[in-house]
This record gives C-alpha cells, structure tokens and sequence, in this order.
C-alpha cells in the first residue's frame, strides 16, 4: 500500500454556484470566478493569509492576457504577493490535476498550506480570426502611419474576417465528447429511456439537497458585480420541474435521426469555479484544525480516443484503490463526472459478486453531469471533493471515489477515504 506521509488534509471546499454560459456570470472571466471563490474561501476557513505557501489551479481555456490565472487569483485576492502560483491544464480533469499537484507539494514538504481549484467561463472564450487576418493585424502593428497600416488591409477580402471558432471536437477523432457519448451509447446497447430516468434522477436529487440546504456549506452566494444588481445563491441549471414526458420529448442532438442523447440528458455548457484548503496532517494539528478528511491516492489512466473516449475512470479507479490499500475493500460512494448520462450507465457500478450497484451509490445529492459541464468538450471539474467528504461524514461511510476526465481519453480517479481515518485524530 502507498501512503501520503505526511497525510495530505482537507480542510475547507468552496464553490459559486455554477450558470449556463452566457446568463448570470456572462461579464465575468475565469479569473474573476476564481477571486472570488478563493476570497471567500480564505475567509471562511479563517486562517492567516500569510500561512498559505502556493496556489495551484486548474483551467482549460486560458485568457491571452492572463494566461497563468493562479498567479494573477493570487495577485487580485489580498494573499501575499510573494506567494507563487502556477496553473495546470488537463482538460475536464484540470482541477483534479490542480488538487494532486498540491498534495505532492505537501507530501514532499514543499509546502504545508496550498489553495487548489479551478476556474471556466465559457462566457468569456477568446474568439480567433484566420490566420491571414491575424497575420494582418501583426502586420499593421509594426507600420508607423495609417497609411501604411490601411495599405496592410487592402488585401483582406470579407471572407477574411470570419471569426475561426473554438474547437468543439477531440482533434484525432474530430468527434464532440457528446459525439463520443453517443457512440458509445449505441456501441453499449445504452436506451434513450435509461438516460432519460437517470436525467430526472439527477435533477430531482440535485433539487432535493438544494432546498434541503446540503451544500448551504460548500456553495457560496456571489453578488455579480460591476453592478451587483443579480445574486446567484444556487445552482441555475437544476430543474426541480422536470419529467420523464418532459425528457421524452426532447430531440437528439448529436444524431438527429437515430440518437439516444438530448439536451435533458446532456450536460449544459456553464461557468463557476471552486477551490479547496489543504494542509499536511502536522500543520493542521498545530493549528488546531479538524479536517474534514484526507487524500489518500489518486490515478490517472487514458484510452484511446477512437475507442471507448469516456471510459477512463474504469481504469483509474482500480489503480487508485490499489494504492490506497482499498482494492478489496467496497466503495460505499461513487461520484463522476461525465458528459451525459450514456456515460453514467457505463460507471463502474459492480460489486465484487459481479452484481450491479444500485444507483443510489453513485452521486448521492446529485449528478455532477446535472450541475457542471464547462468547456467545449466538458469543464475542467472545477470543484473541490468537500462534498464528497461532506455525504461520507453525514451517512458515516468509509471510503469513496471521485472521477471524471478529458475528452482525449485521459482520465483520474481520487481516493477519499472516510470517516473512519478521521477518527483516528
């Protein structure tokens, strides 16, 4: 068994709620959400701002004029500007990255106090030209009158100005992660009807725990500036409403003709962002705080793209578990991150009899799918395991996982052990 030694502490998880892209953070940038999550969190936890040593975060698509966003949350958020941050990118596992990256600092005693999360707003993506209007631009920069600046544009024509979109597409493949799911949908025998029952599942569990306050602790207000005229206190993207007429009746999306998946079964583009405190076992007790858990292994596996995209976390998770000394052992939680819920009918779901685990294992309050989903192929999990240590706390279990991953077929699975390492301390 490989251990953390020191044990690598979660302290605090704090996220914004998350919005569609485009509606209630639609003038804010990643960097903006990741201040002011990473604020908020610095407040609550009440530490020193001092005691923090690195910020590490996660982010996919990154602005041009701030492309290391760690750096600049640190600059714009009062922390000590002597503490460095970097930023790491892995596409929907960039957060996850963000959080292992921290926990090797803290392992190999770089670092006793690290703020790890990440931030997307697909509100606020850098849109390109083509490249002879680009190199046009650059051209027209280095002329000193207009006339020579004009004489530079002389040549564009108006198919020129054609804005070159963002890709949507895996780049071997050329295929959406949603194009993915959906293959994999058909190549699996996955039912319409099955994703759609797991669809309202998601969204009435999601609107359960929502106004049974379950994340009043891990999901902050924010007040949406400049004008601080829209306060966002939950999730916008759970309805509470829905049915399975409701999804029925839904048009495929990515196979208009013989497709399974809808935009009821799919994840919505949105923006948020979430950060999480993390501490060695020994600085946390010379504080005098409680953790609210530990991180005990993480893994990271990929396929190939071609084949199976989104089934990443089936060979992470085994790999993670056996590091943490937990192969044998059951997992009472499962939590995954995905595209749609093709991709959740093809979890991990089996016990060690080979039986199907009913799906009241896998994401207890929600399904992350129905809350998050934040690039263009999917977000960087932006979120903390907070609520995970938070379901595993409140119903006593023992252990849990965490996955999800990219759409080049890289994915992580995380190790959260449970309540039963804490109350050893």
């Amino acid at each position: 068994m490989w251990q953390y030694t020191p044990r690598v502490a979660i302290i605090r998880g704090l996220r914004t709620p998350f919005a569609k892209s485009g509606s209630n953070y639609a003038r804010l940038s990643a960097l903006d959400l990741g201040k002011i999550v990473v604020a908020e969190l610095v407040e609550r936890s009440g530490i020193d701002p001092k005691e923090v040593q690195e910020l590490v975060f996660g982010n996919v698509i990154p602005s041009v004029k701030a492309p290391n966003i760690a750096r600049e949350i640190v600059l714009g958020t009062g922390l000590p500007r002597s503490i460095p941050g970097y930023t790491v990118s892995k596409a929907c596992a960039s957060s996850n990255q963000a959080i292992s990256s921290a926990a090797d600092l803290i392992f190999r005693r770089y670092a006793d106090i690290v703020i790890a999360g990440g931030s997307e707003s697909l509100s606020d993506i850098p849109i390109l030209f083509g490249k002879k209007f680009a190199d046009a631009l650059v051209s027209a920069s280095k002329k000193k009158s207009l006339g020579g600046k004009l004489g530079v544009f002389s040549k564009i024509r108006p198919r020129d100005l054609a804005p070159d979109a963002p890709a949507l597409a895996e780049s071997t493949t050329g295929l959406t992660m949603g194009e993915s799911a959906e293959k994999m949908a058909k190549e699996n025998g996955i039912s319409r009807e099955a994703q759609d029952k797991l669809a309202l599942q998601s969204h009435l569990r999601a609107a359960k725990a929502i106004a049974e306050g379950r994340f009043k602790d891990e999901v902050m207000t924010v007040v949406v500036p400049p004008g601080y005229d829209d306060i966002v206190e939950a999730d916008k993207i759970v309805r509470a409403d829905t049915t399975l007429d409701a999804l029925a009746k839904l048009r495929p999306v990515f196979d208009r003709k013989f497709g399974t998946i809808t935009a009821g079964n799919a994840s919505p583009l949105t923006d948020g962002a979430a950060a999480v405190l993390m501490m060695s076992e020994e600085k946390a007790k010379a504080m005098g705080i409680k953790p609210i858990g530990f991180l005990k292994s993480y893994a990271y596996a990929s396929t190939d793209p071609a084949d199976q995209l989104l089934q990443g976390p089936v060979f992470a998770l085994p790999l993670a578990l056996r590091r943490a000394g937990a192969l044998e052992h059951p997992v009472d939680r499962l939590a995954e991150d995905r595209p749609g819920e093709a991709r959740a009918e093809r979890s991990p779901r089996r016990d060690r009899s080979g039986e199907d685990q009913p799906h009241r294992r896998l994401n207890r309050h929600r399904s992350p799918f129905r809350r998050h989903r934040r690039t263009h192929r999917h977000h960087g999990m932006q979120r903390a395991p907070a609520h995970r240590r938070a379901v595993r706390s409140r119903h006593r279990l023992r252990r849990g996982w965490d996955g999800g991953g990219d759409d080049s077929g890289e994915r992580v699975a995380i190790a959260l052990p449970g309540i039963c390492d804490r109350r050893r301390h």
